[in-house]
């Protein structure tokens, strides 16, 4: 793992939000290749405890609040995931005496119909769904509530 060092365009330091140098950062970055061979990109930030995927090419994108601890970035006009961001990713891929983690996905309720279907078809798909597994609890015979949990594969950055 290589410390990234972040600049500006003309060479000087890009600033944090407390006036710290961004460069004097704790980052580290591994690249890999997806199963469905996608380029990806995983960018940790120990001191933070944030882990984000990049998918192929980071573009502008829209994020979205999967949970209080999971964005999805996306690119609309493309229909593409661009990265998923995992905070207090040391929490969400900790293991129970039941198994992974798993999350409820209720911010996707507050979408649009047509949003919502999007991003549903995003995390199920690859190259999301091998890092961000998708399941559902029955709460009740007509109430299915959406689940997320992390696939545990992302600690090699980590722990690298």
């Amino acid at each position: 793992m290589s410390p990234i060092i972040l600049s500006s365009l003309d060479g000087r330091p890009i600033f944090g939000l407390k006036g710290e140098p961004m460069s004097a950062l704790n980052l580290s970055q591994r690249d890999i290749t997806a199963y469905d061979g996608t380029p990806v990109r995983l960018v940790y930030d120990q001191e933070a405890d944030i882990l984000e995927i990049f998918f192929g090419t980071n573009e502008l994108a829209t994020g979205i609040e999967l949970t209080d601890h999971i964005v999805l970035r996306l690119n609309q006009q493309t229909k593409r995931a661009v990265s998923l961001l995992l905070l207090d990713f040391s929490i969400l891929t900790e293991r129970t005496e039941y198994g992974p983690r798993s999350y409820p996905l209720t911010n996707l309720h507050d979408l649009p119909e047509d949003f919502r279907t999007l991003v549903l078809q995003l995390v199920t798909s690859m190259p999301v769904r091998q890092f961000l597994k998708v399941s559902h609890f029955q709460a009740s015979p007509t109430e299915s509530v959406p689940l997320t949990y992390v696939e545990a594969q992302p600690t090699e950055v980590v722990s690298g």
